[in-house]
């Protein structure tokens, strides 16, 4: 007694029959090949999405933005939240440079001290910080030959 199924084709069907029909018993190829494409469609579509959300994040790492931070955070939350205006804001802080404001600043407060002949060290910067604002003697004790700010 054999256990394949006996294969003939039903007499109302054509002789020739497409290739996407499958015998009885057989492997149904279409439908590995479809699986096959579904899957790496589905995988290739993940990646370019990803791909596109962190955009901003590597624009601004790449040209060393200083707004790094800001850029992956809204990439995060556009990416979790679905919000496209985030990711868009995100991109717009990638293009954009912002001006370095506390470099000249830093400079006038150094010629400042130069100035007032107080030189900077790293030491005094750190006790600025940390200690209360100086205090100013009254005028009339100022020593009359030395010119500049006289701090207690």
């Amino acid at each position: 007694m054999s256990t394949t199924p006996d294969v003939t084709i039903n007499p109302v069907a054509t002789e020739h029959l497409p290739f996407f029909i499958t015998p009885p018993g057989q492997t149904d190829v279409l439908y590995n090949i479809t699986v096959v494409f579904v899957v790496a469609a589905i995988v290739l579509t993940g990646v370019f999405f990803l791909t596109i959300h962190s955009l901003p994040e590597r624009m601004a790492h790449r040209t060393k933005k200083i707004q790094l931070d800001l850029i992956a955070v809204l990439c995060l939350l556009a990416l979790l939240t679905h919000q496209h205006l985030l990711w868009l804001a995100a991109l717009i802080l990638a293009y954009i440079d912002f001006p370095d404001f506390l470099t000249p600043f830093n400079r006038i407060a150094k010629a400042t001290e130069i100035i007032a002949g107080q030189e900077a060290t790293d030491e005094a910067v750190a006790e600025r910080q940390e200690a209360s604002p100086p205090k100013v003697a009254p005028a009339e004790q100022q020593p009359k030959g030395k010119k500049g700010a006289v701090h207690a």
